[in-house]
């Protein structure tokens, strides 16, 4: 049995990688659709898992954005895999498609932004702003197109909307980002949209499986929407 409406990329005994689609929340309160909920529901019938089995959700991709999620099956998968993403032990590498050429061709990107109270957005600010929060992230461009760079973003903070606000700020909006100034289209344009993509995505995930005992690193296949702008 396999899941329609999300990938599996990797499954070894309490430790699960699956592939996010575009447009779905990672989590929601219950009734409300999101890949958690996928997930559950995709467990219980292939495994007879009991509805409120453990699954620890160790971070998360925004609702647009499409790629890789890290889960885990067990309480002590989950709190090692949160612990490897709080010590920074876990390997993050994203594709965006940013707006306009970026120059230089490869460098870093450095803020103090903070997360807007109240509202789904975040923003920068002063250093010394009192909810000032520092953003890092490197990037290299791996090609480019028509009023677009193809990006390759390792980020070394995981701040709220972090790279497609450092993106935006320098005036290379991800492709499909209206709320970040995006006046681009990208992918299927939903009547809703919430249900709309952005182009970026969770391209690799490295991290330690503890139970396996070894080193695993997994790659994302991009969704259909960024066919036409890849090699």
């Amino acid at each position: 049995m396999t899941p329609a409406d999300f990938d599996i990329l990797y499954e070894q005994g309490p430790c699960l990688v699956v592939g996010k689609p575009p447009g779905l929340l990672t989590q929601a309160p219950p009734g409300i659709d999101c890949l958690e909920a996928r997930v559950r529901a995709f467990l219980q019938a292939r495994d007879g898992r009991a509805p409120g089995a453990h699954l620890g959700v160790v971070h998360r991709l925004d609702r647009p954005a499409s790629g890789a999620l890290l889960l885990g099956l067990a309480p002590a998968a989950t709190r090692e895999l949160s612990r490897q993403i709080e010590q920074r032990q876990v390997r993050k590498l994203y594709w965006a498609l940013a707006g306009g050429a970026v120059a230089p061709a490869a460098g870093a990107w450095e803020d103090h932004v903070r997360k807007v109270p109240d509202e789904p957005r975040a923003e920068i600010v002063p250093a010394d702003h009192p909810d000032a929060r520092l953003a890092k992230l490197r990037y290299r461009a791996l090609g480019c197109g028509p009023g677009f760079t193809r990006l390759e973003i390792a980020l070394e903070t995981g701040r709220t909307h972090q790279i497609r606000l450092q993106a935006a700020s320098r005036g290379h909006p991800v492709l499909g980002d209206a709320q970040y100034g995006s006046d681009v289209p990208f992918g299927e344009q939903h009547d809703d949209p919430r249900l709309r993509a952005i182009a970026l995505h969770a391209r690799l995930l490295g991290f330690r499986d503890t139970t396996a005992g070894r080193d695993v690193e997994i790659v994302a296949e991009p969704p259909p929407a960024w066919s036409g702008f890849l090699p």
